[in-house]
């Protein structure tokens, strides 16, 4: 048999049961670790993952590790996304099995936004305590999409995603985004938010943001909004970042002008107090991306210390020739 033939019949027999497409069905709509398809479901969690590690294999559904939780998605691209479009227009809506699945997910999707309400009220101080010393959010995202251009874009990458809300701005923007971040915690926040304000496009996974899960040139748009100053290795982001960019694509770069606020590095776990000009213009040049000055946001004048927000865009040639002009 053809590899063709042999490929489709795997994904065929992975999809033909019960289970398996009821799995689908669930994986179509939403990203869920193995213990959400068991409340889901009402079935074990040995029984699921026997049929997950089938659906992953076939290559209807990909495995997400993400600390001591996995993740399943449905197929996004290829042929294992051409079925799945093909097979869920042939069973069309109204399904019994599927729609009584499709209600109990929405009850275990409350119990992920309560988890996230949790931990994000935890945390909620340091965020305001770090808000209240910068130029308000709204105008510096306003400023931010000015600078990403009208669109529409087919894709976007936000490294450091936090509480999601790069992705549910760009959303109205962009065909797909994701985002990834090394915090579970996170994650299940901006999962929540995602799922909140009704953003279908867009999808989180875990991962670091010096070596990214994305393939080359596969995104138009690449987000690092307030992780720079986080990291010890600045530069690896920024290498990975115009790595992910497909000619003529544009990082945007949002973090804190250099400052002397020490107490954001023992209290707040920031690693470096801002982000030089110069320094990221040498990053992007390594990384061959061309840096434009920022737009700056000055602090709030009320007479206390605070900080500068700075935005950067920086730009993948869009050819060889272009490069080299």
């Amino acid at each position: 048999m053809s590899e063709a033939f042999e490929g489709l019949l795997e994904r065929l027999r992975a999809a033909g049961e019960p289970t398996r497409l009821r799995l689908l069905s669930l994986l179509r709509q939403q990203d869920l670790s193995v213990g959400e398809l068991v409340q889901v479901l009402g079935q074990s969690q040995p029984r699921l993952s026997h049929h997950l590690k089938s659906l992953s294999e076939s290559g209807l559904a990909e495995r997400l590790p993400e600390g001591a939780f996995v993740f399943y998605r449905a197929a996004q691209t290829g042929r294992g996304r051409e079925l799945l479009d093909a097979l869920f227009a042939s069973l069309g809506p109204g399904v019994p099995e599927i729609e009584a699945d499709l209600e109990r997910l929405h009850t275990v999707m409350s119990g992920r936004a309560a988890s996230a309400e949790a931990y994000f009220s935890s945390i909620a101080e340091t965020w305001d305590t770090v808000r209240s010393l910068h130029y308000p959010n709204e105008a510096i995202e306003a400023a931010l999409l000015d600078l990403a251009g009208d669109g529409p874009f087919r894709r976007m990458v936000d490294f450091g995603t936090g509480t999601g809300r790069m992705l549910a701005l760009f959303a109205p923007l962009v065909t797909e985004a994701e985002g990834i971040d090394f915090s579970h915690r996170m994650l299940t926040v901006a999962r929540a938010n995602l799922e909140g304000a009704g953003v279908r496009n867009a999808r989180v996974r875990f991962g670091n943001v010096t070596s990214v899960p994305f393939e080359d040139a596969s995104a138009d748009i690449v987000v690092i909004h307030q992780v720079l100053h986080f990291l010890d290795t600045p530069a690896d982001a920024i290498l990975e970042a115009a790595r992910v960019l497909a000619p003529g694509g544009r990082l945007l770069v949002i973090d804190f002008a250099p400052h002397d606020l020490e107490f954001l590095r023992t209290e707040h776990g920031h690693h470096r107090l801002g982000v030089r000009h110069d320094a990221l213009a040498n990053w992007a040049t390594e990384a061959g991306l061309s840096l434009e000055q920022p737009r700056s946001f000055a602090p709030p004048e009320n007479g206390a210390p605070g900080l500068t927000v700075n935005i950067w865009r920086a730009l993948k040639p869009a050819s060889i020739r272009e490069k080299a002009a």
